[in-house]
């Protein structure tokens, strides 16, 4: 079994990924997607998006991290694709799933999937142009508007040569409202080689097994269920296992919390920590009640070092050195 951390636009950002490989269990993380038109980028965009670059493309805790493209020009991909390994990235994602208007209004994401063949001209190019040691995977859905063309998507999918294939059991249509669509993915198993990966309302260990069960998959992507457990992927893991295993309490939950303000950008604005943090709390709240009383309490704090003070004391931890930045 592979678990891998998805890639959630706004969400799972270098100190994310971060956070959640240092708890364990993931064995792969996708960036959030770098929005690619008709250039090639320099050097510092990858790095901005990917700054795991710097160490060899690793996470802190050596999770390998793969960088993801969004775009519909296939040559433009190609060509951002190789400059992406040559600089770390491990392998090449490419993006035909996000269900944002925006996105989709400017043919990225999700839109591509009622253009089979034009998924598979970008395929088929990115993977001419980068070298064979690397994978070159794709996250799709199940379809736009139905999933009533599923099966030719995926067989453009294995025919331009992709590695592997994440499938969001949803429609673009369905977004995310439950629930998973896991048993439609089990026919498409019999269609390839290559492997897939099955996503989609995984949010505790009960429902690892049944996506498995259902969907035929060995591999599975997780994105909101890790965000709300952060240690979901470790529990999977040692479930899988039968190593014994303690759940992440809450004060371990808000100390991981502040390490991660250790490792702010300085460039970011001074709003960044205490507008993620309450993002992330969004999503604890579904499985740590404490996290609404934390959330009441900064919702109107603006500054970093308020924002800290708060969650030391809910931590009950000694002050840690937020102007700490980098690797350790």
């Amino acid at each position: 079994m592979k678990l891998i951390l998805a890639p959630m636009e706004g969400v799972v950002d270098f100190k994310m990924r971060q956070l959640l490989t240092n708890l364990g269990g993931f064995d792969l993380c996708v960036t959030e997607f770098i929005r690619v038109v008709d250039l090639t980028f320099p050097r510092r965009v990858f790095i901005k998006t990917c700054p795991e670059l710097l160490n060899n493309g690793y996470t802190e805790s050596g999770t390998p991290v793969r960088i993801q493209l969004l775009g519909q020009v296939p040559h433009a991909l190609a060509a951002n694709a190789r400059k992406a390994v040559m600089l770390g990235s491990h392998g090449i994602d490419l993006n035909f799933g996000c269900p944002a208007k925006t996105v989709n209004k400017s043919k990225g994401g999700a839109v591509l999937l009622k253009e089979p063949e034009l998924m598979y001209q970008i395929i088929k190019a990115v993977r001419e142009a980068v070298p064979a040691e690397h994978e070159v995977s794709a996250k799709i859905r199940l379809g736009f508007d139905d999933d009533s063309n599923t099966a030719e998507i995926v067989d453009a999918v294995q025919s331009a040569g992709a590695s592997s294939l994440a499938i969001h059991a949803r429609t673009k249509r369905d977004g995310y409202k439950p629930p998973a669509y896991w048993e439609k993915i089990k026919p498409l198993l019999d269609r390839v080689t290559m492997p897939i990966v099955a996503n989609g309302e995984i949010w505790q260990i009960e429902d690892a097994y049944r996506c498995q069960e259902r969907s035929g998959c060995s591999d599975l992507m997780l994105g909101r269920g890790a965000l709300a457990t952060p240690d979901l992927a470790a529990k999977i893991k040692a479930h899988r296992n039968s190593d014994s295993y303690t759940p992440l309490s809450w004060e371990n939950v808000i100390y991981h919390i502040l390490h991660s303000s250790m490792h702010q950008d300085p460039s970011l604005s001074e709003k960044y920590f205490s507008s993620r943090t309450k993002q992330w709390l969004g999503y604890l709240k579904l499985q740590y009640p404490q996290a609404n009383d934390l959330f009441d309490e900064i919702r109107k704090l603006k500054n970093k070092d308020e924002v800290v003070s708060v969650l030391e004391k809910y931590a009950k931890c000694p002050s840690i050195d937020s102007n700490h930045n980098g690797f350790a």
